[in-house]
């Protein structure tokens, strides 16, 4: 008998989620539909292929081996797409760039726009996530990241350092125990919220937040001082810098795409227009446009608690 491709996302999809009704969500179909689906196939191969316990579907040996073969069909159907992607002459067709929020909104969009005036024909998909995609099933062509270890099994190349330091309101004073603004644990691993943790005890905190967008407003409101990129916070009129370039806070802004990809046209001329278009920011985001700054000790004791 043969199984279509269709049966084959739907038991991997089951696997993966454990139930049925967010399986059904993620292939945009009904619980109901995926139910009678489920039954059938299984009707037709003569095999259950899920158990059923209260904790959720739990592949069978069957089941196990349909995700298996949905995994290696949908890796082959990717290298497809990138093979006939990597034969384009001219920059065409949809270009899928991802990026996390703070990076779309301050740095992209200038960016995208000069891209599609230079290439007309090549529409642009931006998911915007702080998430790392999944580069190898085509979720992104290419991904513009802030980050320390780029993964191994991408390629790219890093377009500049990204600094980070300490801001406070222009019209707060804050000379001894400023309460903080934190990005809260699930952030960057806790990056942000262990270098507040080392600063300022939980009682100095007014406020957390479960993402980096949203902390410069805070900062500026005068809610308390925080750490900010200083690409965004240095031109801004309502902050004031409290500190150099935090070195725990360091980070690189990387431009990533798959190996299989990086001779596509498309690809490669986004790629190429991306590091042109950096360049010249590279003072900025790495805190180099406040070179004359030099912390005093009022300053120390703000930033070092």
């Amino acid at each position: 008998m043969t199984v279509a491709w269709d049966e084959f996302r739907l038991v991997r999809a089951i696997a993966e989620c454990g139930a049925l009704a967010p399986a059904a969500g993620q292939l945009g179909i009904n619980p109901s539909t995926a139910f009678r689906r489920l039954a059938a196939l299984e009707a037709e191969l003569g095999a259950r292929l899920f158990e059923r316990h209260r904790s959720g579907y739990v592949p069978t040996p069957a089941g196990e081996a349909m995700v298996a073969a949905a995994a290696r069909m949908e890796e082959e159907a990717a290298r497809f797409d990138r093979e006939v992607a990597d034969r384009a002459s001219v920059p065409s067709g949809i270009l899928r760039v991802t990026a996390p929020a703070g990076l779309a909104i301050d740095l992209m969009m200038p960016m995208l726009a000069r891209f599609r005036a230079r290439y007309p024909r090549v529409r642009l998909d931006l998911v915007v996530s702080e998430e790392a995609l999944n580069l190898s099933r085509r979720d992104a062509d290419v991904a513009l990241r802030a980050t320390r270890e780029p993964p191994a099994n991408l390629v790219g190349r890093r377009l500049s350092g990204v600094a980070w330091a300490v801001y406070g309101p222009v019209e707060g004073d804050f000379a001894a125990d400023p309460p903080w603004v934190s990005p809260d644990e699930g952030v960057a691993g806790g990056l942000f919220a262990r270098f507040v943790a080392e600063r300022a005890p939980p009682e100095r905190v007014a406020l957390r937040i479960n993402t980096v967008q949203g902390l410069c407003e805070a900062v500026a409101a005068g809610i308390g001082i925080g750490a900010l990129p200083c690409y965004v916070a240095d031109p801004h009129p309502a902050l004031r810098r409290l500190s150099g370039p935090e070195p725990d806070l360091a980070a690189e802004l990387w431009l990533l795409t798959h190996p299989d990809l990086r001779r596509s046209v498309r690809v490669r001329a986004f790629l190429e227009h991306a590091a042109a278009e950096i360049a010249p920011l590279r003072p900025a985001l790495e805190g180099r446009m406040a070179e004359g700054f030099f912390e005093t000790p009022q300053h120390a004791a703000v930033t070092r608690g």
